[in-house]
C-alpha cells in the first residue's frame, strides 16, 4: 500500500503536510498549488486516506465479487481486461477491501459466492441471462466496461462509437480511404459500418471478423490479403489482433506503415515497443475498474439513482500510421 511518506518525497514536502492535506486540515497554510501536487500524487500513486478506509469498513463494504465475463486462460491473453481487474483490485487494496473472482465457465457460478459478499462487478459482455442472474443473486451491482441494455444499472465504460469515429475522421483527415476493419460485431464495429457509409468510404469487403486475439488478426488479415483487396489501413478490434497483422504483413513483405497504417483499440503496454510501435485508441481500462469500486462504494451508502460512466479514450499516434498534421 501507498504511504504518506512515498507521496512527500514525490511532492518534495514533509509527511506531515501530505497528511494534513489528504485529511482537508483548513488550518493548514500551503499554497494551492502545492496542494494540488499533493492531490494529484495521491490520486496517481493510488492512495486512500485512512478516513476513506474506514468509510469503506463503516458503509459495509467488506468483500466485492468480481465476476468476468472471460475464462482465466482468455484473460491472461487480452491484457487489457487484466489491467481492468487490476483497477478493481488496486483500489480495493486501498481501501482494505476484500476481492474474490468469479471466472465465466460452461454453468453459473456458486450463487453463494455472490450473497457473500458485500456486492459485485461484472466485468466485460453479460447476456441478458446472465445480467439477470446477477440481479437476482447480488447485493449491489456495477457493469464494469460494459453498457447493459437497462438505464436503471450502474455501469462505467469507455464510448467505443465515438472512439471509432474519431479513429475513422482522423485516419481520412491523413488521406487514407481504403479502411478494413477486422473484429467483433460491437459497438466499434457497427460505428465503422456507419461512418464509412456516411462518407461515402464503405466496402463490405473491407470488413472481417474473427476471434480477437492474436491468431484470429494473423488470420483474418492474411486471407484479406492473399485475396488482393485494395487497402492503406487497418483497423484492429484490438492491440492482440494488431500483433497477428503484423505477423501476416511482415509475411506478405509489405511495409507497415509505407504500404498498409495499422491502427487498433486498447494501448497495452506492448504496443509502444511494436516495431514500428502501434498507433492505437488508449481505452482507460484501470480507470475503469478505479470508478466501478466508487460506485459500489456510493451504492452502498444508499444511493438509489443509477449511473452510467463514460470515460474518454484518446487517440495515441505511433509509427504504424501517418501522423496528423502538427503532430
Amino acid at each position: 500500500m501507498v504511504t504518506l511518506k512515498e507521496i512527500a518525497e514525490a511532492v518534495g514536502v514533509s509527511s506531515a503536510t501530505v497528511s494534513r492535506v489528504l485529511n482537508f486540515d483548513a488550518t493548514l497554510s500551503v499554497s494551492a498549488k502545492k496542494r494540488q501536487a499533493i492531490i494529484e500524487a495521491a490520486e496517481a500513486l493510488n492512495y486512500a486516506t485512512p478516513r476513506n478506509r474506514a468509510r469503506a469498513a463503516q458503509q459495509g463494504l467488506s468483500k466485492i465479487a468480481l465476476v468476468h465475463f472471460l475464462r482465466p486462460d482468455q484473460e491472461l491473453v487480452d491484457p487489457y481486461y487484466v489491467a481492468v481487474r487490476l483497477g478493481i483490485e488496486s483500489r480495493c487494496a486501498a481501501l482494505k477491501v476484500e476481492t474474490v473472482k468469479v471466472y465465466h465457465t460452461d454453468s453459473m457460478p456458486d450463487a453463494t459466492l455472490l450473497q457473500s459478499a458485500s456486492g459485485v462487478i461484472a466485468i466485460g459482455r453479460q447476456t441478458e441471462a446472465e445480467i439477470a442472474w446477477l440481479q437476482r443473486h447480488a447485493r449491489h451491482l456495477v457493469f464494469a466496461d460494459f453498457l447493459p441494455p437497462s438505464d436503471e444499472l450502474d455501469c462505467v465504460y469507455s464510448d467505443l462509437t465515438m472512439a471509432m469515429r474519431k479513429l475513422l475522421q482522423a485516419l481520412v483527415r491523413m488521406d487514407y480511404r481504403r479502411i478494413a476493419y477486422i473484429g467483433w460485431a460491437d459497438a466499434r464495429a457497427q460505428a465503422y459500418v456507419q461512418w464509412m457509409r456516411e462518407a461515402g468510404l464503405y466496402d463490405e469487403q473491407l470488413y472481417r471478423s474473427d476471434n480477437n486475439t492474436e491468431e484470429g488478426g494473423y488470420r483474418a488479415v492474411r486471407q484479406l490479403l492473399s485475396e488482393g483487396r485494395q487497402l492503406d489501413a487497418l483497423v484492429l478490434f484490438n492491440d492482440s489482433m494488431a500483433v497477428g497483422a503484423y505477423r501476416a504483413i511482415h509475411e506478405l513483405g509489405l511495409d507497415i506503415p509505407g504500404d498498409i497504417g495499422v491502427t487498433s483499440f486498447n494501448d497495452i503496454s506492448v504496443a509502444q515497443f511494436m516495431n514500428p510501435p502501434l498507433s492505437t485508441v488508449h481505452l482507460p481500462a484501470e480507470e475503469i475498474g478505479e470508478t466501478a469500486v466508487e460506485l459500489l462504494l456510493e451504492r452502498s451508502t444508499g444511493r438509489e439513482l443509477a449511473k452510467r460512466i463514460t470515460l474518454a479514450s484518446r487517440l495515441i499516434w505511433r509509427g504504424s500510421t501517418r501522423h496528423p498534421a502538427g503532430e
